[in-house]
């Protein structure tokens, strides 16, 4: 098959969540199938290049900058970021010629924010069968969190971005999906109580992740706790460090791997805590090692996460996970098996969790085996056959 994937980002300059959109198209590659991925530029320039086996068409949206730069600008150039990016036929025109030339059997398109909804529209002038998979809530959030200025969940939106989601919906509706997938089935739920999805196939699929055969030894002498994501007050990392500043055991260290626009303050919020040690964005081989010499790690999620993939990774190396009773996170972590589960923003809970495991080794170990358990219900191969076998229906439907 000639697959495309249309993803705002894709590495070596990507936010986080995009790694799992190249461990895909690099392992759909090696099955021998042609995988070209379309996807912004760094730099407003258009150019080709090739990764692993996969081609890489890199465009200019024709936005006010380029969707890699959306944390750097202030309110009023994100405010009408978003409204050209609603409907942006700039990129519609130059997305839509990078699929003549490619002519794919199938078009899986990952996340379309930057790039404007006008990518359906695009890859449905082709009459090319498609699916969407969804990755936040950007459908209906300009946001893509549901959350207010407040860090609270938004359950009442103001009239602008009901407008958004109304008009979101409809030119949805103009441009079907042959069908929608999430990884979590919460993500979906939430969109049909919303109204979207009318009359679309969905599916939950979770992402695959490549597993470890063996599980790590640890270090007994140093308890290690991982957190792996965005340093933003959304992921709940202000929470993570107030619960671990409470701790009082010096042989504790919270390791923080990531890079975002609340990493100063995140910093701040510290303070003189050496056990703290804020990583930055590392290498695929440094969090590799990282996750082999941690006892835990954390998703401390005030909004309503999926943070699938950094659950499962955890689990492949064997590390129990403590996630936020919220979202997509509790479809992941089985209580007693693999983790725990605690109320979002609870930071009295959440110490509490953490400071159990730390002096009982025993129930430590038992979750250590059930997580490198669950991590065979996420194995990549697996993945990778459940999409073939999506994309051959469809181009046979077609």
């Amino acid at each position: 098959m000639k697959i495309c994937i249309i993803s705002n980002f894709y590495p070596p300059f990507f936010f986080g969540g995009e790694r799992a959109v190249q461990r895909e198209a690099e392992a759909l590659a090696r099955r021998g199938h042609v995988l070209v991925v379309i996807t912004s530029s760094p730099n407003n320039k258009s150019y080709l290049e090739d990764i692993n086996g996969v081609t890489i068409h890199r465009i200019s949206p024709f936005n006010l900058y380029p969707p890699y730069e959306f944390p750097n600008h202030s309110v009023l150039k994100k405010v009408f970021f978003h409204l050209l990016d609603v409907w942006n036929p700039m990129s519609a025109k130059r997305i839509r010629k990078a699929l003549q030339k490619v002519r794919p059997d199938v078009v899986y398109v990952n996340n379309f924010k930057g790039l404007s909804l006008t990518v359906f529209k695009a890859v449905k002038s082709l009459g090319v069968p498609f699916v969407f998979s969804v990755n936040d809530y950007s459908l209906m959030c300009p946001r893509a969190n549901l959350l207010r200025s407040s860090g609270k969940i938004c359950l009442n939106p103001p009239f602008p971005c009901r407008l958004y989601a109304r008009a979101q919906r409809y030119l949805l509706n103009q441009n079907k999906p042959n069908i929608i997938i999430s990884n979590a089935q919460f993500t979906l739920g939430k969109f049909n109580q919303n109204g979207f999805f009318t009359g679309i196939p969905t599916k939950r699929e979770a992402v695959g992740v490549n597993l470890t055969t063996t599980k790590a030894n640890k270090d007994s002498s140093v308890f290690n706790i991982l957190y792996t994501g965005g340093v933003n007050k959304h992921k709940g990392v202000q929470v993570l460090i107030s619960a671990f500043t409470e701790l009082k055991q010096p042989n504790i260290r919270l390791h923080i791997v990531g890079r975002g626009q609340d990493t100063d303050e995140m910093k701040r919020l510290a303070g003189d805590d050496k056990r703290i040690i804020f990583h930055g964005f590392v290498s695929d081989e440094k969090l590799a090692e990282l996750r082999a010499m941690a006892n835990l790690a954390i998703v401390p999620s005030i909004w309503y996460d999926m943070a699938q993939g950094v659950i499962c990774e955890s689990f492949s190396y064997g590390i129990p996970v403590i996630g936020s009773r919220i979202g997509g996170i509790p479809e992941f972590i089985e209580k007693d098996a693999n983790g725990y589960l605690f109320e979002a923003g609870n930071i009295l809970e959440l110490k509490n969790i953490i400071e159990k495991l730390i002096t009982n080794p025993q129930e430590l170990k038992r979750l250590e085996d059930g997580a490198f358990e669950s991590r065979k219900k996420y194995d990549i191969e697996d993945h990778i056959s459940r999409l073939e076998k999506m994309f051959s229906e469809l181009i046979g439907q077609n």
